[in-house]
Formats: structure tokens, sequence, C-alpha cells
């Protein structure tokens, strides 16, 4: 079976249990009640490949699921859960019970059975499967049963989990024609959700259609709510001007637009929802034979930075500064893990460090150590902002300046997957994760180096596992002290670097939504004529 293995990218990839507040505007936004009858056009920004939702972290591709595909609870924006496919649940840190709402059908007639929601779990939970969501949603070894009688279903965690309903709770339920042929859920098929897919231009467009027998979204929205799309078109629009000069247009009904033009809709007055995101995150390859893999390196290379302007470019000043690997609200924990714990801006330090472990100027100004050149391979997804190239190009211009060799590679999501998870050449990623757990982080920091697993960086890290591990057996809150210490010998460690979180919008012309999960909810929608 193929796997698909991808860096969470930005916006909250993995935030799939998380809410965000929405702004607004007015004017071109929307206006007067809402209509029925119409199309919503949302502009996403690069292609979401493989749709099965068991096998992507992808951010792109998680919010087309969201259309697709329920889950068992939703979350108010008190972060308390609310009714999805579930009507019933509690948990504790090793198991949970789900009883299912009645009525439940597939996007093909059948109904959802409680056999069918434990199979989806177990899928996930054999690590044979090689589900990207082991370890960040399905702790290994996670096995679910069935009660037909009483639509329970029953989760006995592979391992101890402090936010495992949650977590489980969270995870997009398919149904059971997928379960037999993954191969429909690759295309969208056997769903759960309010929307089916009916065509696919790969790197062009997706048309969904409502179902008109949906009944059971979050929040007991009806299905024949005023206002409610009938059709969606999901159109892939990788550059962020286009994207604005087509919501102003009226060629599109929603997208997230960040950067210079921002600005341009904000002064517009177009609605907009807004959250918070990872967006300057550095991670180095510490893998054998990698520069990154010295921590002292590490450190000057960081110290080397003059973070904060980088991150005014990166957010074009519309950031704040990073105080943990968790971002979207509402939060399970809160703090700052980062103040303190992560290198200093010193130039001199940096270029006396590196003197220190052998790392000599050249005649070129490049440094050489054994012969070989301090070179920094770096990686950064081309469609997080675009501000990406402006930012990856100063970090070069400041590693310059101690003497590193730097190249610069922009991805696409589909490159971003295929060169941290599969191939692992490259040495420095500017590539964000967005968590709303901290829990999550795990996998990514922890356990198998990729492509054997989702420890992407090839990080080993003693201290924070052994904490980690600590926090997993605690439950909910009491668990939130334990995992801020776990963060925090991450950052002394120089595993992560965390310096800038950028607030989103997503903006809508003629439309009107809310967001979930760091994406918009598709049960939220409602049209406008104008």
């Amino acid at each position: 079976m193929t796997n698909t293995r991808t860096a969470v990218a930005l916006v909250g990839a993995v935030a799939l249990v998380a809410s965000a507040c929405g702004g607004s505007g007015s004017g071109a936004a929307a206006g007067g009640d809402p209509v029925d009858g119409r199309t919503f056009s949302f502009g996403i920004g690069s292609d979401p490949g493989n749709l099965d939702p068991h096998l992507t972290v992808l951010s792109v591709t998680n919010q087309v699921d969201r259309f697709l595909y329920d889950t068992l609870l939703g979350l108010a924006d008190d972060g308390k859960p609310v009714r999805g496919l579930a009507e019933k649940w509690e948990a504790s840190t090793t198991t949970a019970t789900f009883t299912l709402r009645e009525g439940i059908t597939c996007a093909d007639g059948a109904p959802l059975t409680a056999t069918d929601v434990a199979e989806n779990i177990n899928f996930v939970g054999n690590p044979a499967n090689r589900s990207t969501l082991v370890g960040l949603l399905v702790q290994a070894g996670t096995t679910a049963k069935a009660d037909e009688a009483t639509r329970a279903v029953t989760v006995t965690s592979g391992a101890p989990d402090a936010f495992l309903l949650r977590n489980i709770g969270s995870m997009a339920i398919v149904c059971g024609s997928g379960l037999k042929d993954r191969a429909l859920i690759a295309k969208g098929g056997a769903g759960t959700g309010m929307f089916t897919l009916t065509e696919s231009v790969s790197n062009d467009h997706y048309t969904l259609e409502r179902r008109k027998d949906y009944k059971w979204a979050p929040g007991e929205v009806k299905s024949d709510e005023r206002g409610l799309p009938d059709k969606v078109v999901l159109r892939v629009v990788p550059n962020s001007t286009t994207a604005a000069n087509l919501l102003l247009s009226g060629e599109l009904n929603a997208a997230t637009v960040t950067g210079p033009d921002r600005q341009r809709l904000e002064a517009k007055q177009l609605f907009h929802a807004d959250f918070r995101a990872a967006m300057g995150e550095m991670f180095f390859n510490q893998a054998e034979g990698r520069v990154g893999k010295d921590e002292s390196t590490r450190r000057a290379l960081v110290q080397a930075l003059d973070l904060d302007r980088i991150g005014k470019v990166l957010t074009a000043g519309n950031g704040k500064p990073s105080t943990g690997l968790v971002t979207t609200e509402p939060m399970a924990c809160s703090g700052d893990t980062v103040a303190g714990n992560t290198p200093k801006f010193d130039t001199a330090a940096a270029k006396s460090t590196l003197d220190g472990l052998g790392w000599k100027p050249g005649a070129d100004g490049i440094r050489v150590k054994d012969g070989k050149r301090l070179t920094l391979s770096t990686v950064y997804a081309s469609y997080v902002s675009s501000t990406m190239p402006a930012t990856a190009e100063l970090f070069q211009q400041q590693w310059k300046e101690i003497g590193a060799e730097v190249t610069l590679n922009g991805v696409d999501s589909t490159g971003i997957n295929q060169v941290l998870f599969v191939t692992g050449d490259w040495d420095v990623s500017l590539t964000p994760i967005g968590l709303t757990l901290p829990s999550q982080a795990v996998p990514f920091v922890s356990g198998p180096a990729a492509p054997n697993g989702q420890n992407f960086p090839s990080v080993a890290n003693p201290a924070y596992e052994k904490t980690a591990k600590e926090a997993a057996a605690l439950a909910g809150e009491a668990s939130c002290a334990t995992w801020a210490a776990a963060e925090k010998e991450l950052f002394k460690r120089v595993d992560v670097v965390p310096y800038i979180d950028s607030t989103v919008p997503v903006f809508g012309s003629a439309a009107k939504f809310s967001l979930s999960q760091a994406s918009i909810t598709p049960s939220s929608i409602r049209m406008y004529a104008k």
C-alpha cells in the first residue's frame, strides 16, 4: 500500500480539532439575506493529491476532506466537544467509548455502522498500514470494537494518550465501501460528510455537490438551512495575488490570502475569518553526515539569524512571537515555552562557535572543515505565503555573512513530501508544522526517522521522549505542565526553532463562514447575492 507521508504545512495542518474565531467586513463581502441555489467557489493553494484522510496530514487535503468526511466529534469555541457522528462519549487516557447517532448514511446510500467506525480506527492503529495519523491522532496498536445493538464503539489506546477523546474524536470517518477499496477514498468517495465529489481535474478544480439527506452536522445545523451552497468548486490557485484579484472580481467566494495582498482585501472591507497559525519554524536535518547533526553547529547557525527581522518579512508585519508549537485555539494548554529557550541573535558568537568547531573561512569566504564546505540545502514550501521566497533569501544572506553557502529550494506540497519524508536530501527546512495539541509533535520529533517514520528531522532527544511519555499518562489539563517541559527540551537543544506566528485571514466575497480545524466548516457556509 502506498503511504503518503507529508509535512504538516501552514495554517495548522494538523489542527484537526481546533476552532478559530471570525472577523467580518462589509461592502463586497455579503449583504442582505442568505440565498439558495448558489455555488461556493473556494481557492486552495495547491492540489490536494490523494484524498484518503488516513494517509495524509497535508493542510490543503484536510480542507478538501472536511467537505467529504465527518468526524465523531466537533469542538465548540470554548474547547468542549460537541456532537458529530457520535451523540454520546466518554474517555480516559487509555479507553474511550462513542455512541453513534441514529440514521447516518454514506454518500452511496449505505448506513454507517458501528463496525465501519471501528474498522476506521483499527486501520489507522495498525502500524502495518502506515497511516500518517499513527502517533499523531491514534497511538500505534490502538484497537476498536463495535456493538451494533447499542451503536457503540469502544476504543483501547495502544499507549496512554492525554487527549484520547479529542484525538479519536477528530479522526475523519470513511464508509464501509472505502474500507474495502481504498482507491475509492483516494478519489474522495465513500464519504460521510455534507458533500460528494462529482468531478476532479488535478491541479485545476474539484466539484462537489451537497447531499440532501445530510442531517448530522456539528452544531445541529440542518441540511435545509437557507444559504447553504448547492455546489462547491475548489479551484487550485497557487498565487496569492491571483486569489486576491479573483475575490475582488467575484470569481472566488473564499480564499486564504496573506502577505501584501492582504491589505488590499482588508481595505475593501471584505469579510474574513481568522486563525493563528505557525508561520516561522526551522528544522535541521540531524541524519548522519548532515551539518545539523551537531548541536553546537545548529546553535551557531541560529545565533547568526536576526529572527525578529526575518519574522517581519515573512508575516508582512502581521506576526506575533511564537510561544510554542501549538498555535490553534482553543488551546488545551497555554503558556510560553519558547522565551529564553532558543538562541539569541549574536553574529559574533556564531562565528566564534564555528571557529572553535573547526569551520575555517576558505579563500572564497565559505567555511571549510576536513575538506567539506559549510553548505546548507534549504527547503521551503512555496505555497505557504507569497513572502516565503523573500524570507528564504534573507536566511541565505544572513548565513552567508558567517561563511555558509546556502542553496534555496522552493517546492510545492508534493515536493515537500518527497524531500522531507522520502529522499531526505535537505539540511534546513523552513516549512512550519501547525499543532492543536502538544502530543501531536511526538511523531515528528521522535521515533523512527523518515522514510520509515514521520520523524523527518531525525531528532533523537532522550529528555524530550522521557518527558513526553510522562505527559501522555496524565489526562487533559493535568498534563499541560509536563508537555511544556517536554517542548522546552526540544528548544534548548535547537531541535525545533519556532520564531513567528501569523494571524491568517480566510477572506469571503458574497459568502460568510466560520472556521474550525484551521479550515472552513462546510456547514457554516452561507451564500449572499452580493
